[in-house]
Parts: C-alpha cells; sequence; structure tokens
C-alpha cells in the first residue's frame, strides 16, 4: 500500500528544479567500492553487481528484528531488517521476483530545508523485467520527515521508469495465508500422482478446497501438494480470506462461461 496523498503533500517539500536529476545523486556498492551517480545516469548502474550499502548486524539490544529469508524465486536469502520486511520478502517470493536487491543504494536530495539522505528498504526486478523500488513502514510510525524522504524516493523511481511503494500494511489474512502457503512453496516428489489428480478435479471450475484434496490417492498427501500448487499458482484461490475446506479452488486461468 502507498500512502500517495501524503507523499503528494510532501513532495512540495523538495527542491526540483530543472536540473534536479543532475543534482541528487545515489551512492552504491559496486564490487566492495562506493560508486556515486547522478540520478540522470541511474539506468547506467550494474544493478546485478552490487551489493547493500548498510549491513546487516545483529545483537541482543536491537529493537528491530534483522534477519536472512531464503526466497525460492531467488533460491538464495536475502537480508531484512525487521518483520516488516520479512513479511515484504514473502510477498515478493510469491510473486516470483527475479531479483530482490536490499538497501540497495543511498539517495543524496536536496528539500526546503537542506540536504538529506535516505536508503530504500527494496529494489525488486519482477518477472517481466519492470523495477519496484519499496519502503517498508508501518502506517503509524511515518513521520514528516520520512514522507519527504519517501517522495524523494518516488521521484527518482519516477526518473528511471520504476514503480515505487511504501508497504504500510497488509490486508487482513493476506501474510497469515502466504506464510501458510510458504509451507509447501519448495519441490515435492509427486510418487503418488497427486498433481495431476489435484489438477484435473480442478478443471471443469471451482472446487472446495477439502473436497478437492480427496480427489488423490491419499487425501493427507494430497492435502500438502494442493498447497504447493497454489503457491505456484497452479492452482488459485480468493488470498483475501483464510484458506479452509471450503474455499473454493480454481485451475490457474480459469475463467467462468457466461
Amino acid at each position: 500500500m502507498s500512502p500517495s496523498g501524503n507523499l503528494d503533500a510532501a513532495r512540495t517539500r523538495l527542491v526540483m528544479r530543472d536540473d534536479w536529476a543532475s543534482r541528487w545523486s545515489v551512492a552504491w556498492q559496486i564490487n566492495g567500492s562506493k560508486v556515486v551517480w547522478p540520478v540522470r545516469d541511474l539506468s547506467s548502474v550494474p544493478l546485478m553487481s552490487s551489493q547493500p550499502v548498510r549491513g546487516f548486524t545483529w545483537r541482543t539490544q536491537l529493537k528491530h528484528r534483522p534477519g536472512l529469508e531464503f526466497l525460492v524465486s531467488t533460491g538464495r536469502k536475502h537480508g531484512f531488517e525487521s518483520l516488516e520486511e520479512r513479511a515484504a520478502l514473502l510477498v515478493l517470493d510469491f510473486m516470483t521476483v527475479i531479483e530482490v536487491l536490499p538497501q540497495p543504494f543511498a539517495l543524496s536530495f536536496e528539500h526546503v530545508d537542506g540536504h538529506a539522505g535516505h536508503t530504500p528498504d527494496f529494489l525488486a526486478v519482477m518477472g517481466d523485467g519492470a523495477h519496484w523500488l519499496l519502503d517498508i513502514r508501518p502506517a503509524g510510525l511515518i513521520g514528516e520527515m520520512d514522507a519527504v524522504k519517501f517522495a524523494a524516493s518516488r521521484e527518482v523511481a519516477a526518473a528511471c521508469g520504476w514503480r515505487y511503494s511504501v508497504i504500510t500494511g497488509w490486508r487482513p489474512h493476506v501474510l497469515s495465508g502466504l506464510d501458510a502457503l510458504s509451507a509447501q512453496r519448495r519441490p515435492l516428489t509427486d510418487q503418488l500422482g497427486c498433481q495431476p489428480a489435484l489438477l484435473a478435479a480442478a478443471a471443469d471450475g471451482p472446487v472446495a478446497f477439502g473436497e478437492l484434496v480427496h480427489a488423490t490417492r491419499l487425501p493427507a498427501v494430497g492435502r500438502a501438494h494442493a498447497i504447493h500448487l497454489l503457491w505456484h499458482r497452479r492452482l488459485g484461490f480468493d488470498l483475501s480470506h483464510p484458506l479452509g475446506d471450503s474455499s473454493l479452488v480454481w485451475l490457474a486461468g480459469w475463467t467462468e462461461l457466461r
């Protein structure tokens, strides 16, 4: 979710003369060295050769919860600095992201009170090749200067043709649903032929999840494979509600004939 109204108001505090893209700069870590580009040249940055501009640390006194999250989509672990960022990584994995760069760059920009810096939380490369710059902050924790920094990040993203969002929270059941699905996101061996049976059972239209898994030779095993197919979106369901035996499940790409 992106609080666009707040960012529109904060944008008025940015100093954006005609040459702003030359005056604002972004610093990256490339092959272990700090390299600075003006925003106008951001498209020339070798993104895939970059490292986080800020290291991840763990100690008992921390008030936030940093860690590493494994993504099936990329096949490796990615750093996060809070539980909210970890949740965002889980969602990106479900969206089959190609690459995720945590703390991708340090932005230096001008505003009406002087200069400021900001490091966005993630730069994601999506399956269609689109780039999505993300900041993660619960809605109640976005201060006035935070909004200015987010507005500056949005301008940088727009200058590069990237998407930009501030994730302030999630709709009910989304995270609990994705967390349940993620339990079966890794490859599964299908010795009982559960997955073809599940796909065939859903081929004619929506079917209740409990009924669907009973179309397999061993429903307890079929349940795990159904969840696996839901994660990989070979099957679909309404993610805005909790997944249960009465939830309707359909074949990916299914549309009702009218």
